[in-house]
């Protein structure tokens, strides 16, 4: 009698094991899918920023630091870095690039170009994707968090060494105005 009742409670337990795994195989998949989502649209960005500069490199010639700096971030190859350094890069590219967006209202000419114009618009509606999948991505990694934190999943998890996952946050001096210098 009593080696049913071990025998059903290993298999309630192992039952559950595999219910939590394939969790977080179902999860993990989610992130990287998330991530994916994500790089399709930092990786168009990445693809609009040397028609930008070309852009106003022939109005704003004072500001050749930013330009210079935008351009050099660029000059990586995208699909050699790995996830970390294509997030890192971008984060520097996205602080920069919003200079480059600033230079427009003091070139009035600039701002008038039409090609300014459209890749402004084509820009910004980037940046509206990217922020939007930034938002999915964040969602699955704290359900994915959740389900490796929390007890009594986050037993199973440390089992298979899964580890928490970093969501993608703004910085600081991302939060504050930025300072167009001339």
């Amino acid at each position: 009698m009593w080696i049913y009742i071990v025998v059903a409670i290993v298999v309630v337990i192992l039952i559950y094991v595999f219910i939590v795994y394939n969790s977080l195989i179902t999860l993990t998949n989610k992130v990287k899918e998330a991530f994916s989502t994500m790089d399709v649209y930092l990786k168009k960005r990445w693809d609009l920023i040397p028609n930008l500069v070309e852009t106003v490199k022939g109005y704003a010639k004072h500001e050749k630091e930013t330009l210079e700096k935008v351009i050099s971030l660029r000059n990586h190859m995208y699909d050699t870095m790995s996830n970390e350094e294509k997030l890192q890069t971008n984060e520097e590219l996205n602080s920069n690039i919003q200079k480059i967006m600033f230079l427009a209202e003091n070139y009035p000419d600039l701002k008038a170009s039409e090609n300014f114009k459209d890749l402004s618009k084509e820009l910004t509606q980037v940046e509206n994707d990217i922020a939007n999948s930034r938002k999915y991505y964040n969602a699955v990694v704290r359900m994915y968090n959740n389900k490796v934190e929390m007890f009594p999943s986050n037993m199973i998890a440390k089992l298979f060494h899964y580890r928490t996952k970093k969501m993608l946050e703004i910085k600081e001096e991302e939060k504050e105005n930025v300072e167009v210098e001339l």
